[in-house]
């Protein structure tokens, strides 16, 4: 069985995209939304069929999502959780895959009561961005360290892992100042 159904995708940078083309590869059943604060990079996104479904915003692209990956910058965590907020689900997991696992655990954790925060930080990249830059095998032998919240559903934790786990990543778990400190 798949840890998710559907995925929501907000930012469609390296990250956002390589994610998209993982999991059609990995979890091709799986349905993927995407959004992007740039209607030009929606465009891109919609010419490369990188999702089933662009929305042109975040709070369109979190409904019925069981996993949201926020794949922005840290600096706008909090904008981007404030508006997906009003559609999110109690049983939808929201994630991320920022650097910084302590701040962004805070501004996630407190803008998204009652929601499955479970931040992650996938340790892969290159030097190239944009949704022509992704790739699906980025994650294929890298690290990505889970920092759940301690009162974390530990289900929900091992789904997130497991979705991980199927695009090819190596899979820690991790407190989140440990992580900003390592």
């Amino acid at each position: 069985m798949l840890p998710f159904a559907r995925v929501a995708i907000i930012g469609m940078g390296l990250i956002g995209s390589s994610l998209a083309r993982a999991i059609r590869t990995a979890m091709p059943t799986v349905q993927i939304v995407a959004s992007d604060a740039d209607a030009a990079v929606r465009a891109r996104v919609a010419e490369l069929g990188l999702a089933d479904d662009v929305a042109d915003g975040a709070g369109a692209a979190v409904v019925d999502a069981d996993l949201v990956i926020l794949c922005v910058p840290v600096g706008a965590m909090a904008a981007v959780a404030a508006e997906i907020a009003p559609e999110l689900s109690p049983d939808t997991v929201v994630s991320d895959v920022g650097s910084v696992k302590e701040s962004v655990a805070r501004v996630l954790g407190a803008a998204l009561p009652g929601v499955h925060v479970i931040p992650a930080h996938p340790v892969a990249g290159t030097e190239k961005s944009g949704p022509d830059s992704g790739f699906a095998s980025l994650f294929h032998g890298r690290w990505c360290i889970i920092t759940p919240p301690p009162r974390a559903d530990q289900m929900m934790v091992e789904r997130l892992a497991e979705f991980w786990r199927r695009l090819g990543a190596r899979v820690e778990m991790m407190d989140a100042a440990h992580h900003d400190r390592v």
